[in-house]
């Protein structure tokens, strides 16, 4: 368990108290209360760690939100080691917390949701762009273009599950922002006998989680537990987050 401050709630059309710093209100005098932020742009963000140094834009997978507990452990893990995490949702994503049963956005929104988020979080000091799955799929493809300063994917889906035929990867054969992958062994989205067979840039790197699934979870009979692996994912993206 990390003993860190809750997340920092962002939204537009949210007030912002007198005597804020930085563009946030004064900590509130209860402990879980997340502090918010008035921002432009019509979205929510969940914002982890420390508002200085390194900061760390955290995209979802296809299936579940910024809040779900990868999410928020990776980001809680990650914040505890100095780094700035701010989870935010797509378009579809955040409909669904409407009632409203969307399939994900077309590629084109998911990118330019991308682009959206880094023109409103860049600041002076080094970004990094990522996320779970597709998330952090989207912003390989937009890293180069956006010139940031890395990427950290936590499970890349390099295939459909059951198409290896049908890769994802041609983009990484030349990206160049330096990139890391952690991926589990036994990932059905691309394992790792499949995976280092792939011609890929020399800008990326690939940290095994062995055993690990799509989520990085080992099962039981491997006799390490799912924390041990996230805790092992946590510390290697932490270590490209410099």
């Amino acid at each position: 368990m990390y003993l860190t401050p809750p997340p920092r709630w962002c939204g537009a059309g949210v007030p912002l108290a007198p005597g804020g710093v930085k563009g946030f209100p004064p900590p509130s005098p209860k402990p879980h209360t997340p502090r918010t932020l008035r921002y432009r742009l019509a979205m929510e963000f969940l914002v982890d760690g420390p508002s200085e140094g390194v900061r760390f834009l955290f995209a979802h997978g296809a299936g579940a939100p910024m809040d779900s507990p990868f999410m928020r452990d990776v980001a809680v893990g990650l914040g505890a080691r100095g780094v700035e995490v701010i989870r935010f949702e797509f378009p579809y994503m955040a409909a669904r917390r409407e009632g409203k049963r969307r399939p994900p956005d077309r590629t084109a929104i998911l990118l330019d949701t991308w682009r959206t988020v880094v023109g409103e979080w860049r600041g002076e000091g080094r970004l990094f762009l990522g996320g779970k799955s597709m998330g952090g799929r989207m912003a390989t493809m937009v890293a180069d273009e956006l010139g940031v300063d890395g990427v950290v994917c936590f499970g890349y889906p390099f295939h459909p599950a059951g198409r290896p035929q049908a890769l994802r990867t041609g983009h990484l054969e030349s990206i160049r922002t330096p990139t890391l992958i952690v991926q589990g062994t036994r990932d059905s989205l691309g394992n790792r006998d499949e995976v280092v067979r792939l011609p890929l840039s020399p800008a990326l790197t690939i940290v095994w989680i062995e055993q690990g699934d799509h989520s990085l979870a080992p099962p039981v009979r491997s006799g390490r537990t799912k924390a041990e692996a996230l805790e092992e994912a946590i510390e290697a993206a932490s270590r490209h987050l410099r």
